[in-house]
């Protein structure tokens, strides 16, 4: 008996793969059909590596062959595997307004991360976006002595019926941190869900408005508030900042795999040299590198990811985050020039990120001389 294709073909409609809506052939399980005389064979593609699906869908086009077709053919399905090309992940609940979620981190403590996300904070608020920052450092908040702002505390105003928290504002940013709700001299003592949700709440219970960039200041190492926020928020991407001495840098090289680990896979926007060297006020052009010479520009390179820049080691900086007014306020400044070049190569980094996004989360920076305006498609 000779078999007929077309026969076949609308037997094969009546069955589906497990788990997929379509028919076989509506699905394009079914790639190929030919017959010999009683032979025929099955040429199937499936999404699925599972052995239980793959035995099932022969199963199911033997069966459907000898039932509807001819019970005595001698059938033989061949499968291949082939799974879909996954797309760029977008990790978390978006918050309606805010464009670009940065979090600045560091694998190891001390290193100025506060410091390099408070300056960037307002040389980004300068060039002229929407910024704001969250101070997720739970256990050690520092945004609201950086920006001269710890006698304040959040209002609650109301949004579309809720009441919400309004971020305190200064030198054109917004913030938010654990220490407008604790004491100067209070512990917070918390276990990691207790942290996870004072985070949540200033993050989805906050009237942030509309913002260009957040800012998230993360705690040191890699560990569980870390993952609350990546599991919360969809992150744009991260900022590692490191001092070049090898103890730092290997924590900073850490705190890189944690990002670009699979189940993460948050783009590194790149690597931030905080103290690359020093300059005294009486040998300004002599440059002493006392924690070593371009060691986390190093590591950018063997990790191929970039470097942002790098911040010398002056006295002012540290003073003026002692008292509440970023470094990168002055102007004509060796800081504000440093923290100028970073902020740049961030938002540049930013643009080429968010250009592979599929097109529907596609992001929009434009960057114009002196200032730069981010649209969202």
């Amino acid at each position: 008996m000779k078999l007929d294709r077309k026969e076949i073909l609308k037997a094969l409609e009546t069955i589906s793969v497990a788990g997929e809506g379509n028919n076989m052939v509506e699905s394009g399980a079914v790639q190929n059909v030919m017959t010999f005389g009683d032979e025929v064979v099955v040429d199937l593609v499936l999404a699925t590596p599972a052995l239980h699906i793959k035995k099932r869908a022969e199963v199911d086009v033997m069966k459907v062959i000898h039932e509807k077709v001819y019970e005595k053919a001698k059938v033989k399905v061949n499968i291949k595997v082939e799974a879909p090309e996954k797309k760029p992940e977008i990790k978390g609940k978006a918050i309606p307004g805010i464009k670009n979620i940065v979090a600045v981190a560091s694998g190891k403590g001390g290193v100025g991360k506060s410091t390099v996300t408070a300056n960037i904070a307002v040389t980004l608020a300068k060039m002229g976006f929407k910024v704001g920052i969250l101070d997720a450092d739970i256990y050690g908040p520092s945004a609201p002595i950086m920006f001269d702002v710890e006698a304040e505390r959040p209002l609650s105003v109301n949004v579309d019926g809720k009441s919400k928290m309004k971020p305190v504002e200064n030198y054109g940013v917004k913030i938010l941190s654990i220490g407008f709700f604790t004491k100067p001299n209070q512990a917070v003592v918390w276990r990691g869900p207790m942290a996870a949700k004072a985070l949540n709440q200033m993050i989805f219970d906050a009237a942030w408005g509309e913002l260009d960039f957040m800012l998230l200041d993360l705690p040191p190492g890699t560990g569980d508030i870390h993952l609350s926020i990546m599991q919360s928020l969809p992150i744009t991407g991260a900022v590692i900042v490191s001092t070049p001495q090898n103890v730092a840098l290997a924590d900073a090289k850490k705190g890189v795999a944690m990002f670009q680990q699979e189940s993460i896979n948050v783009p590194v926007l790149g690597i931030v040299e905080n103290m690359a060297y020093f300059t005294p006020d009486e040998l300004p052009e002599n440059k002493y590198y006392i924690f070593g010479q371009e060691g986390a520009k190093n590591l950018a390179e063997d990790l191929k990811v970039p470097f942002l820049g790098e911040i010398p080691l002056v006295q002012s900086l540290r003073e003026s985050g002692d008292i509440g007014r970023p470094a990168a306020l002055q102007t004509a400044t060796p800081l504000e020039a440093a923290f100028e070049e970073i902020t740049r190569n961030m938002v540049q980094e930013t643009v080429n990120r968010n250009k592979q996004l599929p097109p529907t989360e596609a992001i929009k920076i434009t960057t114009m001389a002196g200032c730069s305006a981010v649209n969202k498609k």
